[in-house]
């Protein structure tokens, strides 16, 4: 809401108006300026709404036992398995990420893990 009142003073000081063509919304008149005020509370009261509902949601999944988030590539025995072959010096990172169909990266994160 502060960025829209921002946003409003900053036009107003260079003598522009906003003046809708759907809505009887024109900020040139008093009248106008409280319609566009409160439509910015009524959208920011919204996106609030939404927030808390989706909170509540996350929160009540976790409670379920859902964690959420993209599921792991590699289960801890395909870990283990990996930080064997990374033992082993005649072992490249880019054989060993084709072999577990994952990227360099994702076996270099698991050298740094453990």
């Amino acid at each position: 809401m502060t960025d829209l009142i921002q946003l409003v003073g900053q036009l107003e000081a260079r003598k522009i108006h906003l003046r809708s063509l759907s809505e009887d919304l024109d900020t040139t008149s008093s009248t106008g300026k409280l319609i566009f005020h409160i439509f910015g509370a009524i959208a920011e009261f919204e996106r609030n709404l939404i927030r808390e509902r989706t909170m509540a949601g996350l929160a009540a999944a976790r409670k379920r036992g859902r964690l959420g988030g993209r599921p792991t590539k590699l289960d801890e025995q395909r870990i283990k398995e990996i930080r064997i072959l990374l033992n082993d010096p005649d072992m490249a990172v880019n054989d060993i990420a084709k072999r577990y169909g994952v990227s360099r990266g994702t076996i270099y994160r698991v050298l740094r893990q453990f």
